[in-house]
Parts: C-alpha cells; sequence; structure tokens
C-alpha cells in the first residue's frame, strides 16, 4: 500500500470506486460553503486506496496527518453521504462519520487545532454521526 499523499489541506481519500458520480457529489458537498465557512479539502481518487481499512490506514506512513477524511462505501451510498474521519494522531482509530455540511466545522477546527478529535467525537448522534453543535454552550463554536 502507497504512503498517503502530502497535502496541503485536509485529506480526503476516496476508498470506494463503484461510481464516479457519486464521488463527485460528496466532494462538491463537502467543499461547498456554509455561510462564511468552507472546508479546505484535497480529495484524492486513487485506486491503489480501494477497499483501505482504518487498520490498513494505521499502518501507512501518515506524514504530517493527524487525521484524515475517508469517502468509503457507507458515504457513497448512504443519502445523507456520512464521510469517516479517522484520528491518525492522539487515538489512532478512534472514528466517527460527518454530514458534509457539518465538514467545515471540523475541518477547520482540527486543521488550526482550536478543537481537538475527541470533542467531535464525543459529540456524535445515535448513529454515530456528527451534525454540529447544537445548545447555548456551542454556538460561540
Amino acid at each position: 500500500m502507497k504512503r498517503l499523499p502530502n497535502t496541503e489541506d485536509s485529506l480526503v481519500l476516496r476508498t470506494d470506486f463503484s461510481t464516479d458520480t457519486s464521488w463527485e457529489s460528496v466532494c462538491e458537498a463537502m467543499s461547498a460553503p456554509v455561510g462564511e465557512f468552507q472546508a479546505q479539502l484535497s480529495c484524492v481518487s486513487d485506486a491503489a486506496y480501494d477497499g483501505l481499512t482504518i487498520e490498513a490506514l494505521l499502518r501507512l506512513k501518515h506524514g504530517d496527518h493527524g487525521y484524515v477524511f475517508i469517502v468509503d462505501r457507507v458515504t457513497m451510498t448512504d443519502p445523507e453521504m456520512p464521510v469517516l474521519v479517522v484520528d491518525l494522531e492522539d487515538e489512532p482509530g478512534r472514528n466517527f462519520r460527518v454530514v458534509p455540511s457539518q465538514m467545515w466545522s471540523v475541518e477547520n477546527n482540527l486543521s488550526l487545532a482550536n478543537m481537538e478529535f475527541s470533542e467531535f467525537a464525543g459529540r456524535v448522534d445515535e448513529h454515530g454521526v456528527f451534525r454540529g453543535f447544537t445548545g447555548r454552550d456551542d454556538s460561540a463554536r
């Protein structure tokens, strides 16, 4: 397996190659601005990562990446397109999913080290999906 590519922006890896149309839709949805915010992403579609599991991901040399976004079969087939987010640094392998409309929140805060991975992972719903912060205490984020 190849090492993870070095990217200036946060890395998004495609691990499901069942449909190019879905991949393009996911990339567009993840990168769409939400108000004044936008995720800064490098979407990588390389068949060398086809079927990549979290366990295999953790064995790769990941350079400066502290986390990675994964577009897998669930992302490609679920109407909400929940993207898998995997911690590579603090708790390697810990993961959660995020809906594309909240990618900006996760990416912006993790890339700037404003928040920790665990803060997002601890705020997922019963399906393991981060849908944004709610409530008075979260309004500043």
